[in-house]
């Protein structure tokens, strides 16, 4: 589905277990966002055996990113959860089973504010950022934040352009910078204050706050001039 506006990417390895037969509703769809998918399922050759599949594909430190598609409902693999919704059980959906576990909860609707429609998915669930990861930590507060950032932030910030910097360590306080692409991104700050010192306090439970200390009215686009 083109038209999807959604956020999210770490798929947990624990797969919740669900029957293909009948189950609760993992994910709702509001009424505003059935009539845009009806409207999309109405254009393939079979509508009625189609089913809405929303899957979890990954993470971006601090929320999931999906991939929705429209599938044949004789698709659904064993362990997924199928199920119905809508007034009339008019559109079928389908969870792979790899992604219950973390979509319990969530709702597909319409954005707030899209003129140009598409749909968003709200999930209740955080990804866990230092899931699978096998950090090497070891030498004083400064030697330890300095290998998460190396091992697990940067390598995230990489993909877009960006890293984050230690400047210094103030008691338990750790001084970070945001520099390369996420200095002067308007999510920078979102991605420090909900990304980065989550993923820093669960590593580094002794940190007590991490202060931001980054240029915001420097970079290519800066958002505080």
């Amino acid at each position: 589905m083109k038209s999807s506006t959604v956020a999210a990417a770490v798929v947990s390895d624990n797969v919740l277990k669900v029957s293909t037969t009948e189950v609760e509703s993992i994910l709702t769809v509001s009424t505003e966002a059935m009539v845009t998918v009806l409207e999309i399922r109405a254009s393939e050759d079979d509508p009625e055996n189609t089913a809405l599949r929303i899957e979890i594909t990954g993470s971006n430190m601090t929320d999931y990113q999906y991939a929705l598609e429209l599938a044949p409902i004789a698709d659904a693999a064993e362990g997924d959860a199928v199920y119905k919704q809508g007034e009339h059980d008019e559109l079928t959906v389908i969870i792979p089973a790899s992604s219950v576990k973390n979509m319990i909860g969530s709702s597909l609707d319409i954005p707030a504010h899209a003129p140009a429609g598409g749909l968003v998915i709200r999930n209740p669930n955080t990804p866990d950022p230092l899931e699978g990861l096998e950090l090497e930590l070891s030498g004083e507060l400064p030697e330890k934040i300095q290998a998460v950032l190396d091992q697990a932030i940067n390598p995230m910030l990489a993909s877009h352009g960006g890293s984050a910097t230690l400047v210094g360590v103030e008691g338990d306080k750790a001084i970070i910078t945001m520099g390369g692409g996420c200095q002067g991104c308007a999510a920078s700050a979102q991605t420090l204050r909900d990304g980065i010192t989550t993923m820093l306090k669960e590593a580094l439970p002794e940190i007590s706050e991490v202060v931001d200390a980054t240029d915001h009215t420097a970079g290519e686009n800066p958002f505080y001039s």
